[in-house]
């Protein structure tokens, strides 16, 4: 089949490359416009953009979708089907009807569970043990079309968002391809999301990401990890912003809520509503991540100092 591949991240390129070595034929791959990214605010392509550069393959990068131009652009091409992997907007109706076969997503839950921007973060977040992968056909609902298929993966109790986002990337990519062959020979069969058991997903923002450390130390673990790398949980010290790497709930360990402690040679402890959870990379502003000791033996923070 001719596709048309959509996506933007570095969680799309497992999919991306699968689809070129397959039989079927990518025409074009459809990704954000180029950003700003790093200290340096340098524009940069996306992930997707560069393996389709390399490969030869014609990269659109249309602002929106909901311009003619764009739609026209996209049916130029005469997809017979458009796999879709993380590409960061919502497609119109207009360009959903290009393809006789449609847009089939692989999106990161069992749907109908986090239907949205952010399904590896809040899986993590609310403590869920297992998680997977689901393709299905687009419409212009929220993650809200036909399933054809679905896999699953652990969550460890140590999993940041990046790391299982990765491992989803990598493994889902084969249930795309498996989709694309059934929906090639006419096998694929696409069934009703089930209509109980919806939850939402939205974007993290950098203001949900500020940590409490007046909640238990296993929700203080939870969001940090959820939020690691992007967008970073965060608090502040002596007025100054520093995001957190994972932390570790200390079992025997207590302070008061968002203290900061010593607990010997390079250790340090941070107070929540149970027990105190023991810091690991810390990153200061326009710096890069380093060990918490590293970093507040500059500082020499006094007794009883907090994160607020």
């Amino acid at each position: 089949m001719r596709l048309i591949f959509a996506g933007t991240p570095q969680a799309a390129v497992p999919s991306l490359e699968l689809l070129l070595g397959s039989r079927h034929d990518v025409v074009a791959v459809l990704t954000r416009p180029d950003a700003p990214v790093g200290r340096g605010r340098r524009m940069s392509r996306s992930p997707v953009a560069q393996v389709a550069d390399a490969a030869g393959v014609p990269v659109l990068q249309p602002a929106t979708l909901r311009d003619a131009a764009a739609v026209a652009e996209v049916a130029s091409y005469a997809p017979d089907l458009c796999p879709v992997v993380a590409y960061g907007a919502l497609l119109p109706a207009p360009v959903l009807a290009v393809p006789p076969h449609g847009w089939v997503n692989l999106h990161f839950s069992l749907l109908p569970a986090w239907r949205g921007a952010a399904p590896v973060q809040h899986a993590i977040w609310h403590g869920d043990d297992l998680t997977g992968a689901t393709t299905f056909r687009l419409d212009e609902g929220m993650d809200t079309g036909p399933v054809y298929g679905t896999m699953t993966e652990a969550i460890a109790p140590t999993d940041t968002a990046g790391a299982l986002l990765e491992r989803l990337g990598r493994a889902g990519a084969h249930l795309l391809l498996a989709t694309v062959d059934a929906i090639d020979s006419g096998a694929a069969v696409a069934e009703p999301q089930p209509p109980d058991g919806a939850s939402l997903a939205p974007k993290v923002t950098v203001a949900d990401a500020r940590i409490d450390w007046a909640r238990p130390a296993f929700a203080v673990d939870r969001q940090i990890r959820a939020c690691t790398p992007a967008p970073g949980a965060w608090s502040t010290f002596q007025d100054i912003r520093v995001k957190f790497g994972p932390v570790r709930p200390v079992p025997d360990e207590a302070a008061p809520v968002g203290e900061l402690v010593a607990a010997g040679r390079n250790r340090w402890l941070v107070g929540t509503a149970t027990v105190a959870v023991e810091l690991g990379d810390v990153q200061p502003p326009g710096k890069r991540a380093m060990p918490a000791a590293d970093w507040l033996r500059g500082l020499r923070p006094g007794p009883g100092e907090t994160f607020q």
